[in-house]
């Protein structure tokens, strides 16, 4: 029967590369060797661990063990499936990077060549199944740690926020090359460390969506305050969300304070209305005014908006014919950017950009011309929604349909803006 590990020496879903190598490797109770270094992948913002570099005694080969191989992950044991050993026989291969080997105690190296300090440590994240690098260790506490001085190094340590400006993440490290060898170069930054906080939110936002959900909270939680109210800004409203509610409410109060009152209801609107109430407790009592004035309204019916004075025309009408009389039926109304196609009970079949009416042949019939793949609004739409589907596609009208697809009004981009100014002020 196969002996379990103790829960004091399961590996937490965040550690460091130190606790875990010179593990033993188990198979049905049976050591079979010790973890000497782990094969990594650069394939997106964060390096994947793909296999464990296992070495064994009496002289035998050492093994290549895809990660899916390992059951549980301890600190002092790894215990890995019932599987063939044989038909993972390490062969090496210049392609493959060996973190321990090609990145541990590499001197790092800023955009002008100049020395930062070394890697003393290498952090890791795992989620699910699948392990991630997402930190390298610059401080003297990683040192401490990594030689199994760890109780000196937290007594030392305890207090000081220097270190955590000593971890770096991965994000900011260039990729490694694609062919090592036995890799003897330096781990280089894609930016000198000390401009690291001027980093664009934007780009930081486009880092943190591809990330994985416990990727993105370690990375978002090494931010300032201000950097971090703006990143948040810029993510994506589903990313917003897991973030906020992983954060504590303190904090997430304190980063939409920061904000304007438009953009701090863009990210309260995301969040279920529980978590949304927490965090609007905590808020400025000027903020808290404004950014329920905001949602409150942006939860009004889009139809309160539309106008039902656009341009629709018969899919059988020329471009000919509509271009004589566009002038006349144009004048009186609020939407003349695009023609709508209906057919006789209204059915919306196709919008008509009114640049392509002109650049069009008069003989061509309108459902010819016409996109028939057109962005709508349901009629149960809200205003937040109408906001997002403008910013989205930068249309300069929407129309708004119901289920039967008949169109029932438009909203102008125009109106819309106006509007989002009111909530504003």
């Amino acid at each position: 029967m196969e002996k379990k590990i103790n829960s004091e020496d399961l590996l937490p879903s965040e550690f460091f590369l130190s606790e875990v190598l010179g593990a033993k490797i188990k198979q049905d109770n049976h050591k079979i060797g010790k973890l000497s270094d782990l094969v990594i992948v650069e394939t997106g913002k964060l390096p994947e661990v793909t296999h464990l570099y296992v070495v064994r005694q009496f002289g035998k080969p050492a093994l290549l063990l895809p990660i899916e191989q390992v059951k549980t992950w301890g600190t002092k044991e790894i215990i890995i499936k019932d599987c063939e050993l044989g038909k993972y026989l390490f062969e090496f291969s210049d392609d493959r990077v060996l973190l321990k080997d090609y990145v541990l105690d590499k001197k790092v190296l800023d955009v002008e060549d100049r020395e930062v300090e070394v890697v003393y440590d290498i952090k890791l994240i795992l989620v699910g199944e699948k392990l991630y690098v997402s930190e390298v260790d610059l401080s003297r506490y990683g040192l401490l740690r990594r030689i199994g001085l760890k109780a000196l190094a937290n007594s030392i340590y305890k207090s000081d926020s220097r270190i955590q400006d000593e971890i770096i993440s991965w994000m900011y490290i260039q990729p490694l090359p694609n062919k090592l060898g036995r890799f003897k170069g330096d781990v280089k930054l894609k930016v000198l460390k000390e401009k690291i906080s001027e980093m664009h939110p934007v780009d930081i936002a486009d880092i943190l969506e591809e990330l994985e959900p416990a990727q993105r909270v370690t990375i978002f939680e090494g931010l300032d305050t201000e950097q971090a109210s703006d990143t948040l800004e810029e993510i994506e409203p589903n990313v917003q969300r897991d973030l906020v509610i992983s954060m504590k409410k303190e904090k997430a109060a304190q980063l939409i304070n920061e904000m304007t009152p438009a953009q701090a209801a863009d990210v309260l609107a995301v969040l279920p209305s529980y978590e949304r109430e927490e965090i609007e407790k905590l808020l400025d009592r000027e903020t808290f005014a404004k950014v329920t004035a905001i949602i409150e309204k942006e939860e009004e019916s889009i139809t309160n908006i539309a106008t039902e004075s656009f341009l629709k025309f018969s899919p059988d009408e020329t471009v000919g014919e509509v271009l004589d009389q566009y002038r006349k039926i144009a004048k009186d109304k609020d939407a003349i950017m695009y023609l709508y196609i209906v057919d006789k009970e209204d059915t919306l079949l196709g919008v008509i950009d009114i640049k392509e009416m002109l650049q069009a042949n008069d003989e061509s019939l309108l459902k010819d011309i016409m996109t028939d793949n057109v962005i709508t609004l349901d009629e149960e739409s809200n205003l937040k929604e109408g906001s997002a589907m403008f910013t989205r596609y930068g249309l300069m009208a929407i129309p708004i349909t119901n289920d039967a697809n008949k169109i029932l009004g438009v909203v102008t981009f125009r109106d819309m803006m106006r509007l989002k100014h009111r909530f504003v002020e």
